[in-house]
């Protein structure tokens, strides 16, 4: 079925949503367009369309509504296209794509195509970021309708609350036998991390590796000075962060401690990580 389907989530409500929606039904060729009302509808409807014969799949949203239209279609043949719209869209920056929907439509249409690795933590595919502890506890303790209103603000207002706290001691064990501990655990397949930010150096998103960083220290301050270090200068080059790449690993904790991937909630320890390579077919920009 040549036609693409568009899976789109009108996360903005009102009028904004009707924008979009009549923005993309404007679109030539004229796409087929569904709409999600909830958490796992955009899964739902990715795998439909898979079933349905669907060969282009695009996912209009921010990073949650890809992870979700991912894991529908995971496993075929079918090649996903962006139409980033929400409030955050990390993966289309990790893309290369251009902000504009209108840009972005036009690099589906002109159907250059990238294979890239898809991640996996326990039966969850993600497709940019996980976090596990500091990260994953905002995300749980974050309103979606306060994030939806202040965006990138509403995490760090929690971001400071839960700092305040004694964090988790987490158990990060690799396949060699190498372990570490940590406060807090993020694990990425590109190098961008909570939007423009570079945070990965050394990632590509084509490499059959995760990168990840283990943050030692649990004290207050030192909770603190990370999150400096995450968005004003390089993380990774802390004498207490330890930064690696590999293909799987383990995390664990004696207390409960959550799980987020792509930005949304995504259960609790432990957490079986690996990556699968080139597994996911996706529109880009040609180079």
């Amino acid at each position: 079925m040549h036609r693409p389907i568009v899976i789109l989530n009108p996360a903005a409500k009102g009028e904004k949503a009707g924008q979009m929606q009549r923005r993309i039904e404007a679109l030539h060729p004229k796409p087929v367009i569904r709409l999600t009302a909830g958490p796992g509808d955009a899964e739902a409807l990715a795998e439909r369309a898979v079933e349905q014969g669907y060969t282009t799949i695009i996912a209009a949203g921010g990073d949650g509504t890809v992870n979700e239209v991912v894991n529908g279609m995971a496993g075929s043949d079918a090649s996903l296209g962006l139409l980033p719209s929400g409030t955050m869209n990390v993966f289309a920056t990790e893309l290369g794509l251009p902000p504009d929907l209108a840009a972005c439509w036009k690099v589906i249409q002109e159907g250059h195509t990238r294979l890239v690795d898809l991640p996996k933590v326990n039966d969850q595919h993600f497709v940019q970021l996980a976090g596990v502890g500091f990260d994953a506890q905002i995300v749980l303790e974050t309103e979606r309708d306060f994030r939806k209103n202040f965006g990138p603000l509403s995490y760090l207002v929690v971001a400071a609350q839960i700092a305040a706290r004694t964090p988790p001691r987490l158990r990060v064990e690799l396949p060699n036998g190498t372990t570490y501990q940590g406060s807090f655990v993020l694990i990425g397949n590109g190098r961008h991390y909570g939007g423009p930010f570079v945070f990965f150096k050394n990632a590509k998103i084509d490499d059959r590796k995760l990168d990840v960083m283990v943050f030692g220290k649990t004290g207050h301050i030192d909770i603190l000075r990370y999150l400096q270090g995450i968005f004003f200068g390089d993380p990774g080059a802390m004498k207490d962060v330890d930064y690696f790449q590999t293909s799987k690993l383990q995390i664990s904790c004696d207390t409960k401690v959550p799980l987020e991937v792509d930005g949304e909630l995504a259960g609790f320890l432990p957490a079986h990580f690996s990556i699968a390579r080139k597994k996911l077919r996706v529109f880009t920009p040609q180079a």
